[in-house]
């Protein structure tokens, strides 16, 4: 399988297509590179498309140390320069949207557009924090997460009626208290860049999902307003993980962003 060597870290990755331009797909907390089957089977004809593993997840081999978001958008302009790829696309979902921004940010010469899906430039609401907290204990917890909290997490980040939710649920039960813990402790002591959106100079979509409960629409629309030139879809029906559960309502505005840049 396909590693890279990153910052000290072993990341894994998929490298679809041959696309000129390339996209690369980050994905969201508690996921991995293959949220994104269905944009990369999409598009994978017409694009070249990369799909990874980002620290504590998937098939990546990471380290226990601490890390921030900003490391995780450092981590992947190291998988562009360990690919040969000088500017790329990057697609992130949630947490992958936070380390794209911030990559945007830091190496703005390498990013060559912006798709935000279900994400946001703030800190983690402090309303739903200690409710968050009590689903990680019970997750650490002997015996591994509980199917109660499977099926909670289940609500929060991929919605009701989704047909490949067993096998994420498989994948979950192997994540360890210290995985957990590590990826969780980033998730929740992010920076916010609200007041740097502003510095973003590529072409962004944002794409959204109408029943997000994770990050609501709103938020979706002040990341749109903060962005010069970013346009907003709001995928009816869809929850947090919109291009996962609706790639039929993503794909297409998807592509038309791609073929613009």
């Amino acid at each position: 399988m396909p590693h890279a060597e990153v910052n000290g870290q072993r990341l894994f990755y998929e490298d679809t297509g041959d696309g000129e331009t390339a996209v690369v797909f980050s994905h969201g907390f508690l996921m991995d590179h293959s949220m994104f089957d269905a944009q990369v089977e999409a598009l994978r004809h017409d694009f070249r498309c990369i799909a990874w593993d980002e620290r504590g997840h998937g098939g990546t081999e990471s380290t226990s140390d601490e890390f921030s978001y900003w490391d995780s958008a450092s981590d992947v302009i190291g998988l562009l320069d360990a690919l040969g790829i000088e500017r790329a696309v990057l697609a992130g979902m949630s947490q992958g949207g936070f380390l794209s921004m911030r990559a945007a940010l830091a190496s703005p010469d390498r990013v060559r557009g912006l798709v935000l899906i279900d994400t946001q430039a703030g800190t983690e609401d402090p309303e739903k924090l200690p409710g968050y907290d009590q689903l990680v204990e019970a997750w650490v917890a002997p015996g591994g997460p509980p199917q109660e909290v499977l099926d909670t997490v289940t609500g929060i980040i991929i919605g009701p009626g989704y047909e490949d939710t067993p096998a994420w649920h498989e994948k979950w039960r192997e994540v360890g208290e210290e995985r957990m813990r590590q990826t969780y402790a980033t998730l929740t002591s992010r920076d916010e860049i609200w007041d740097r959106l502003g510095e973003i100079n590529a072409p962004t979509l944002v794409i959204h999902g109408e029943q997000d409960i994770a990050i609501e629409l709103p938020i979706a629309q002040r990341l749109a307003d903060g962005i010069e030139g970013a346009d907003l879809v709001v995928v009816p029906g869809a929850g947090h993980a919109a291009n996962m559960t609706h790639p039929e309502a993503v794909n297409p505005p998807l592509r038309r962003f791609l073929e613009s840049v």
